[in-house]
């Protein structure tokens, strides 16, 4: 059996492999009279697909979303959702799969081409079939149809490190992450990632990064104390990326090296009656559930694994070998992997505001 669902009340599946003829989402528990239509949909598709700049995969996908089901026209001839489930489409296009031939029988490291075979007895090479990160485009189409549940909510994902060289908070510009193709939020830093992902695609190598996301807008209330918790679903979330090796929610584990009161986030009297605080360590969240301030987690994604160097490993039949990934793959998966993130959390926050109202009405 595979799991391929993610959410409690809204809750999506995904499906498909990266070299098959195409991938998509069904999204159950959507709201009804919604606006949605494709070219909503799209402007996420398109931050996340691959080939737009040199620094990533050189795959064409245009990403085109088809929305399946779940919508239909209004009296004022406006396409809405209707209560039922939603199926988004994306074609494969620009799949090579004789990339993969010489694969076929050994084993990537890093990858889970192992793990995969060791548990199902069969595998397909193919990009790694549907543990490809391809899947995850069927995650952001998703996203970008939760984004519309929680309008109240502004989520933005940047890369804050890259290949161990982090951002300068104090130069932190939400309006510069357009500007280049890192997703980053200062400046300089882009510009110096520039030559570290160049250089490590010219070596056959890759590099790890950091991504953060904020939302903010989130409204105190959400998420529960225990096995619901807000944090706990974002972690979960976030670690069902591809290439995800840790997450942090607020300071993460900076916080271990505070003391209690510079981790406390003092609180003061406002004139509505809620409080106003002082820091932000705890990332928008206490107990499991929003305090109202932005919630903030931050992601670690591991060096791309498809690399040219070659790695010793084992074939099926247990034999030595060396393994060389030819194909075309991100120099750094994390670029790539900011637009996936801020779907991710868009997917837990309207889950979570949800499961409040079926709560609390």
């Amino acid at each position: 059996m595979s799991i391929n669902s993610f959410g409690r009340v809204l809750r999506f599946t995904t499906w498909g492999e990266s070299h098959g003829p195409g991938l998509g989402a069904v999204l159950d528990g959507c709201p009804p009279g919604l606006p949605l239509t494709e070219a909503q949909i799209q402007p996420f598709m398109d931050a996340r697909k691959p080939g737009t700049s040199k620094f990533t995969t050189q795959r064409k996908e245009a990403d085109l979303v088809r929305i399946m089901s779940g919508v239909f026209d209004n009296d004022a001839g406006e396409q809405v959702t209707t209560g039922t489930p939603i199926h988004l489409m994306i074609a494969n296009t620009d799949q090579r799969s004789k990339d993969y031939s010489e694969i076929a029988k050994s084993y990537r490291p890093g990858h889970a081409d192992y793990t995969y075979d060791a548990k199902y007895g069969i595998r397909d090479y193919r990009g790694g079939g549907r543990s490809s990160a391809r899947e995850t485009a069927a995650r952001v189409a998703a996203g970008a149809v939760a984004r519309l549940i929680i309008p109240e909510v502004t989520i933005t994902g940047f890369v804050c490190e890259l290949g161990g060289d982090p951002i300068d908070r104090d130069k932190i510009d939400y309006g510069e992450i357009g500007n280049n193709p890192f997703f980053c939020p200062d400046p300089d830093a882009a510009k110096r990632w520039e030559e570290l992902v160049d250089m490590a695609r010219k070596n056959g190598s890759s590099l790890g990064a950091v991504v953060e996301c904020v939302a903010t807008g989130v409204p105190a209330g959400w998420g529960a104390p225990v096995y619901g918790k807000l944090d706990s679903d974002l972690a979960a979330a976030m670690m069902t990326i591809n290439a995800t090796k840790g997450v942090e929610i607020g300071d993460g584990f900076e916080a271990a090296r505070l003391t209690g009161e510079q981790n406390a986030d003092a609180m003061s009297p406002s004139p509505d009656g809620k409080p106003v605080y002082a820091s932000n360590h705890a990332g928008g969240t206490a107990g499991g559930i929003s305090t109202g301030q932005p919630v903030v987690c931050r992601v670690a994604f591991k060096p791309t694994s498809s690399i040219l160097t070659p790695v010793d490993s084992i074939t099926s039949d247990g034999e030595a070998t060396q393994v060389r990934t030819k194909g075309r793959h991100d120099p750094c998966v994390g670029i790539r992997g900011t637009p996936v993130v801020e779907a991710m959390m868009a997917l837990v926050l309207a889950d979570q505001k949800m499961l409040h109202r079926a709560q609390v009405g």
